[in-house]
């Protein structure tokens, strides 16, 4: 299984997803349970990595797959459901932090940070503390594509097509966001 797309048989079809979208849009739970287990630990760490608040990334990727099995009438089933429902997930973070921003609210800081999958890409706590501190002081928009990339293994054009972008803006994004990141992660102490 390919981490935050979801399974591919040897052809590079997704299966048995096909089947437990065509199950679910008739209703099937076992079906919609079959596809929560496959694509939430994905979608509910992208929403995490964006947002910084554990309870709104629960219910940020709750709401987001509650959306998605809503719309599976109108999911193009020739196309892979993970990335559908990673662009849902994302775009639905975004909105939070403007309107987290817009107030000035403050977030849960360190508290889920292994559960949020950094522990994969960073075994040494005090490095991961630091990328997420960093990451967190990146516009939202810029953080959406730094985790996309590198935390569910989106292609640039990918993350284009998942967020309804060009390609220029995404590699413009990810430029400015990686940037931003190596001079924050420069000035800190090891």
């Amino acid at each position: 299984m390919t981490v935050g797309k979801g399974p591919k048989d040897r052809a590079g079809a997704f299966q048995p997803e096909r089947q437990w979208i065509e199950e679910a849009s008739r209703g099937s739970e076992a079906a919609m349970e079959s596809l929560f287990r496959a694509y939430w630990p994905g979608a509910h760490r992208a929403a995490y990595l964006v947002v910084r608040d554990w309870n709104a990334s629960e219910d940020i990727a709750q709401e987001a797959f509650m959306r998605a099995v809503r719309s599976l009438d109108r999911f193009d089933r020739k196309r892979p459901f993970g990335p559908w429902l990673h662009r849902i997930v994302v775009n639905r973070s975004i909105d939070w932090c403007r309107r987290r921003a817009a107030l000035h609210e403050v977030g849960d800081g360190q508290a889920a940070l292994d559960a949020a999958g950094m522990e994969m890409h960073f075994p040494d706590p005090h490095l991961r503390s630091q990328v997420f501190e960093a990451l967190g002081l990146l516009p939202p928009e810029q953080r959406a594509v730094v985790v996309l990339r590198y935390y569910l293994d989106y292609t640039p054009g990918e993350i284009a097509e998942l967020l309804d972008l060009n390609r220029g803006t995404v590699n413009s994004r990810m430029r400015r966001a990686l940037d931003r990141l190596g001079q924050d992660l420069e000035g800190r102490p090891e």
